[in-house]
């Protein structure tokens, strides 16, 4: 049997002989290749060349042909900032810009940088294809909404709905025209990737996303098609309906419970995959770390519809040992019993990480923890939403990001008690974890604090 075959086997829920090895290698191919990710994603070439060393180095059953949530957004209109490092971020929203439904441009396979794409996923297909399952990742229908209205959405969601629903049901569409963008050119899987979708409450979820996700696996199903939804963030809330979505597949990040996930999975006879860290196990661990957290999770989730994968797009640095120690632990038995005698390292203290004295401090202090706001689009909308509530608020703030790419990000949501990303604290106290609020009550929340200090 093929990894590709087996990673198959998995998605539609069977149990197989080892867990399928899903490395979502995104910019991290750029870094491969000693390309930069702005580089990396938008060449055709470098994205096969990328591509072809990730699976030389890390002996995957599947990969992403590209990991870009704005390629959609961008054909749309969306101004893009591109980096060295991380995949471009979202600048301009045409429809908080005063655009309309009607004005946006056509998405088809000649616009933006989807003929790079075709290119590199039809050679892809013919180098590795017959063994190499190839993922189609198309930004989800409410992502994408947020990118088309920013921020706003989330009070919108409370005082236009209808304009939400027309919105998000507009991008269930465009997501349908790029899922067959990638099935006519060959994909196995199509992955709709949403993290916006871990900001909102399970009711919203079903009022607003839902039926949108759902015309887009039946589609994907009625052409012969296997699905996945995957979700950065902590959507420990919203795991009972998101595998009540027509999807084959839930994929999830580090945050979830992965043994009450394969449960929930099991009731409705779905797949799923996650959730390897990202940053305190595959950037900033070692060998060992990689070897006992993929053992963690194996352990967990068994062997039955179950794919192994990180809990998001790797960093385009993570170091390539680390990759390499998961897929041994894959692939290799006897590793596996080498590392079950292993013993965890001990903790890191972060005793050298002072907080501030908030509390005699002449402004509010806001801390917002992010895995990457360049990077992350739930971090980069929350701190959008800090930013602008913060220059409305009547007050002074002064506001500070903590990446937890970096040790110091790490050992501030460790003294913060910060359990989810991403995450508000005012004046020390956790407000908002991994849920953006609207405008108003973000504001409220920092007159308050300014009231109490």
């Amino acid at each position: 049997m093929t990894g590709k075959e087996l990673l198959l086997q998995a998605l539609k829920g069977e149990t197989t002989s080892r867990p399928a090895w899903l490395p979502f290698v995104g910019c991290h191919g750029g870094f491969l290749i000693g390309k930069t990710a702005a580089e990396y994603l938008q060449s055709a070439d470098l994205l096969v060349a990328g591509l072809k060393k990730a699976r030389e180095l890390y002996k995957p059953d599947g990969l992403p042909v590209i990991f870009d949530l704005q390629v959609e957004a961008e054909i749309l209109g969306c101004r893009l900032r591109w980096a060295d490092e991380v995949p471009p971020a979202v600048l301009g929203h045409p429809l908080a810009e005063g655009g309309n439904i009607a004005d946006l441009p056509m998405l088809d396979e000649t616009r933006g940088r989807f003929p790079v794409i075709v290119q590199a996923l039809e050679r892809l297909k013919k180098d590795i294809g017959a063994d190499t399952a190839l993922y189609g990742l198309i930004c989800g229908p409410f992502t994408l909404a947020l990118h088309l209205l920013g921020s706003d959405i989330f009070l919108d969601m409370y005082d236009d709905q209808d304009r939400v629903l027309a919105v998000i049901d507009y991008c269930a569409g465009i997501c349908i025209k790029s899922a067959d963008i990638y099935l006519d050119h060959g994909a196995d899987v199509i992955a709709v990737v949403d993290p916006m979708t871990s900001q909102i409450s399970p009711d919203h979820f079903v009022q607003f996303v839902t039926s949108a996700m759902n015309t887009v696996y039946d589609h994907i199903r009625a052409r012969g098609g296997l699905s996945s939804i995957f979700v950065c963030g902590d959507v420990t809330r919203n795991l009972e309906v998101m595998v009540k979505t027509t999807a084959d597949c839930i994929c999830v990040d580090e945050q979830i419970d992965m043994a009450r996930l394969r449960e929930l999975c099991r009731a409705e006879g779905k797949s799923f995959g996650g959730n390897i860290k990202l940053t305190s196990v595959l950037l900033l661990g070692d060998e060992a770390d990689a070897k006992m957290e993929a053992l963690d999770i194996m352990e967990k989730s068994k062997t039955k519809g179950f794919i192994l994968a990180p809990g998001c797009d790797l960093p385009y640095a993570v170091p390539v040992k680390n990759i390499q120690a998961v897929a041994d632990m894959v692939h290799e038995e006897y590793k596996r019993e080498v590392a079950k005698t292993l013993t965890a390292k001990i903790a890191d203290t972060f005793d050298d990480i002072i907080l501030p004295d908030y509390k005699s401090a002449n402004t509010v202090l806001i801390d917002v923890i992010t895995l990457d706001s360049t990077s992350c689009a739930p971090c980069q909308y929350m701190m959008e939403a800090v930013q602008k509530a913060a220059a409305e608020a009547n007050t002074l703030c002064y506001i500070h990001e903590h990446k937890i790419k970096m040790r110091r990000g790490i050992g501030m949501m460790v003294k913060l008690g910060v359990k989810n990303l991403p995450a508000i604290c005012i004046n020390g106290e956790v407000k908002f974890a991994s849920i953006i609020p609207d405008q108003r009550t973000l504001v409220a929340a920092i007159e308050e604090a300014a009231g109490e200090s």
